[in-house]
């Protein structure tokens, strides 16, 4: 009887009903029910961690990974490396359990790993089957200790689970630390591994602390930790948005903890099991991973020590690359965005080549190294295989997070064959990027949003942001224009933002501020040629008496001006206004703005503080002020006076006239925390 109930449930109709149930939840719970529900003897205790002594005993270089697809898992790559181990991939759930030594960079979406999690490894045979061996076992009570095996055989979470409860040496990296926990919170509940007590939640932005927490902060170590030795007082570096907390069910996990509003468990160690919210791969955390891969190893020299006591202030090393007319991929710097030297030859400004200069400013001590592929909304970016190159060889010897942006959207090549925006962002992210950077595709959305008020969920913006988490940084770029009476509220999404003069607030539909620093004599001449370029736009002649009294307020009484971003490169304007845009890009999804402003772009006098300020009180996600900066006191007038977590320059460094060094000791002397 019992045979004729497994025969009709292997049924092709059945197996397919069966199969459509089973979700990543449903395999967690049947695990625990089978453990909560299998009969113990007198001498069977439950099942639990066993602590073993200090696994110093693991032989051979090889590291075993566990990378399911999402995120830059190369950088982790390239550190191991680095240290001299090779890697052997996770291929199946056997090899998890035949691991001497086991990393679990998870990075991206909770939901989407544990997705992975659940069903990677599972052959449609055996995912049949375990349904099957589930039914009988609810109907019949049998079956047990083959749905057991079958899902320790098959399943990626109960192997994953298996190696951990049997203390075997584990790191687990951002998400590899939070996958343990009971639950989370982002897109869900959404069930994990259950393996530590506790909910993984959202920070709160209420109390004014961005959100994601992006940048370098410190640790307060909680106990002894073996891996954390190293660290000392120094930064180490987080990206994220959610957070597991320490509790008294949880506290004999918790090895460290960081302060972001409140404190959260910044990493855990039981036994050989260990995990950390931050990223080891990056500098100082690289002293993390050599101890867990060589337990044995000790410092010859006690560590040096820091001056962390919390988040830091990042200074960021911006390297604009194109392709030069000799076919030469080059570091370049424009002067309002044009890159070309003003000779005869009219050639493209090189400044050095973009691996070898990326490598310098990380042992000068740069928070992070952006690449801005500034010719990529021409092209297909797939196609540009150099820039991909760049990246891969710069992870490889440059262990500070890596942004690169320019034509990440979706995309037709010449022989008809689509690639999503989320194909374009996965190759860069393989390719050794943190981070991505989205123009102008980011105000298209958002002008979208804004006409419909419905999130499709369709942008590149939305779909990266849900694959890879609140990684995606929208780039604001802005110029200040000085037009009048023309109703401009033009995006610039590379994006290169203006200012655009208006004789009051009510003249336009979109935030305008009072400007501490009205401009220049430059922006005084309006002649045909510039009110050309926005001729889609309703103007009115601007009369002598006119042009008069505006030549009187620029040259020092201070008026209202719309900043207005703009698209591909720089060229083309759209009907929305910065502040309108930067809100918009935040509720679709965007982890971070980059904010420039063409104005200031290679004019060395300062950031536009105007602009910064308003754009940073107006968000609760992180920004960078990028443009205009040409001295060590810019960099502090920026912190001071604006919300901006990090600020952004290129030609400065470029051209050696004012060292990262110096813009840290400045800022230090200042009273602002930097990463040392």
């Amino acid at each position: 009887m019992e045979g004729v109930a497994c025969a009709s449930f292997t049924s092709s109709a059945s197996k397919s009903l069966l199969f459509s149930s089973l979700s990543q939840s449903s395999i967690i719970t049947l695990r625990q029910n089978y453990h909560n529900n299998t009969p113990k003897s007198k001498s069977q205790s439950p099942r639990k961690l066993v602590i073993r002594a200090s696994s110093g005993s693991s032989s051979g270089s090889v590291v075993t990974l566990l990378d399911y697809g999402a995120g830059n898992v190369r950088s982790v790559r390239n550190a191991i490396r680095y240290l001299g181990y090779e890697i052997e991939d996770v291929r199946t759930p056997k090899d998890i359990l035949n691991a001497d030594r086991l990393i679990f960079p998870g990075v991206g979406a909770f939901a989407s790993a544990m997705d992975v999690l659940t069903k990677t490894g599972s052959a449609e045979f055996v995912r049949q089957y375990l349904l099957l061996f589930q039914f009988c076992w609810i109907c019949c009570g049998s079956y047990k200790g083959l749905i057991l095996i079958i899902i320790l055989e098959f399943v990626m979470a109960e192997a994953l689970c298996t190696y951990i409860e049997n203390d075997r040496p584990f790191l687990g990296i951002c998400l590899g630390l939070q996958l343990l926990f009971e639950s989370s919170e982002e897109n869900g509940p959404v069930t994990g591994l259950g393996l530590i007590p506790g909910v993984v939640g959202r920070f709160n932005s209420l109390n004014g602390f961005r959100v994601p927490h992006i940048g370098w902060n410190d640790l307060q170590i909680a106990k002894d930790s073996e891996i954390l030795d190293d660290i000392g007082d120094h930064h180490v570096y987080f990206v994220h948005s959610y957070r597991a907390m320490p509790s008294n069910n949880n506290k004999e996990w918790v090895s460290s903890t960081c302060n972001y509003g409140d404190d959260f468990i910044a990493s855990i160690r039981r036994g050989n099991v260990h995990a950390v919210q931050f990223h080891p791969e990056k500098n100082v955390g690289l002293s993390v991973l050599r101890r867990f891969l060589n337990p044995k190893s000790q410092g010859s020299k006690k560590p040096t020590q820091g001056k962390a006591s919390k988040l830091a202030k990042r200074v960021i090393a911006c390297l604009d690359v194109r392709t030069n007319d000799k076919g030469d991929l080059v570091v370049t710097k424009g002067d309002q965005y044009d890159v070309r030297e003003q000779t005869e030859e009219n050639e493209v400004r090189n400044l050095g080549k973009p691996v070898e200069l990326a490598g310098q400013y990380y042992k000068d001590g740069a928070d992070e190294v952006s690449f801005l592929n500034i010719t990529g909304f021409r092209d297909f970016p797939l196609g540009d295989l150099p820039m991909l190159q760049v990246l891969r060889h710069t992870s490889e010897n440059v262990f500070v997070p890596l942004t690169v942006g320019g034509g990440i959207r979706d995309f037709t090549d010449a022989n008809g064959r689509y690639y999503s925006s989320l194909e374009v962002a996965s190759e860069y992210f393989r390719s050794g990027a943190d981070k991505i950077s989205i123009g102008s595709d980011a105000v298209y959305a958002a002008e979208e949003y804004i006409k419909t008020k419905v999130k499709t969920g369709k942008s590149s913006l939305e779909l990266i942001s849900k694959v890879y988490g609140n990684q995606v940084i929208a780039d604001l770029v802005f110029d200040v224009l000085a037009l009048t009476q023309i109703c401009i509220h033009a995006v610039v999404v590379s994006i290169d933002p203006r200012r655009v003069y208006v004789q009051g607030p009510n003249d336009v539909q979109f935030k305008t501020i009072r400007v501490s620093k009205p401009g220049n004599k430059d922006f005084t001449v309006f002649g045909f040629t510039i009110v050309r370029e926005f001729a889609f736009f309703p103007l009115k002649i601007l009369l002598c008496e006119q042009k008069v009294q505006m030549e009187k307020n620029m040259l020092g009484i201070s008026f209202k001006w719309l900043y207005v971003p703009k698209v591909n490169g720089g060229r083309e304007g759209r009907s929305i206004g910065a502040y309108e845009l930067a809100k918009v890009v935040e509720e679709l999804g965007a982890g971070e703005i980059l904010l420039n402003c063409i104005d200031c772009d290679g004019q060395g006098k300062g950031f536009d503080i105007d602009l910064i300020k308003l754009i940073s009180d107006a968000v609760s996600i992180p920004v960078i002020a990028s443009s205009g900066a040409g001295a060590v006191e810019h960099f502090s007038e920026v912190f001071m006076k604006t919300n901006a977590s990090a600020a952004l320059a290129a030609g400065i460094f470029h051209r050696k006239e004012v060292p990262i060094q110096s813009v840290k000791a400045h800022l230090l002397k200042e009273g602002i925390e930097v990463r040392i």
